[in-house]
C-alpha cells in the first residue's frame, strides 16, 4: 500500500494575471478586484518544494512541463493561512476532489481562482 500523502497548497498571484490573462478572467466573473488572485493545486510533494517547481518551470524526467505557466509568471508566494487546515489526503482523487472544493469556496468569497 502506497504511503504517499498528498497536499492542497494555495499561491498568492500578482492581480496583473486579471487584466493579462483572459482565460483567467473568464473564469472569475465574481472578481471584483478587492481580494487576490489564488492558485489552488495540490501535490505530494511538500507546498513549499512544489511552489519552486512551478516558479523554475520544473519539467519532469520525460521532458514533460509539470509547472503552472500562470503560477511560474505571476506567482508570488504560499499562503498557508488558507490551506493549513487541511490534512493531508490518502488518494489523489479525494486530494483533486479537494482541490476544487477549496478553490470554488475562495471563489464563492469573491477572490479571483485558478485550479487544474
Amino acid at each position: 500500500m502506497s504511503k504517499t500523502q498528498y497536499h492542497i497548497y494555495v499561491i498568492e498571484l500578482r492581480k496583473k494575471v486579471f487584466t493579462e490573462n483572459a482565460k483567467f478572467r473568464a473564469a472569475n466573473p465574481q472578481f471584483n478586484g478587492v481580494l487576490e488572485c489564488l492558485y489552488v493545486g495540490m501535490t505530494s510533494k511538500t507546498p513549499k518544494e512544489r511552489f519552486l517547481q512551478h516558479k523554475t518551470g520544473y519539467r519532469n524526467a520525460k521532458g514533460y512541463k509539470l509547472s503552472s505557466n500562470i503560477v511560474e509568471k505571476y506567482g508570488s508566494y504560499l499562503r498557508p493561512s488558507l490551506y493549513n487546515h487541511i490534512k493531508p489526503l490518502a488518494t489523489r482523487a479525494e486530494a483533486l476532489k479537494m482541490e476544487k472544493a477549496l478553490a470554488l469556496q475562495l471563489r464563492k468569497k469573491r477572490y479571483a481562482v485558478w485550479f487544474n
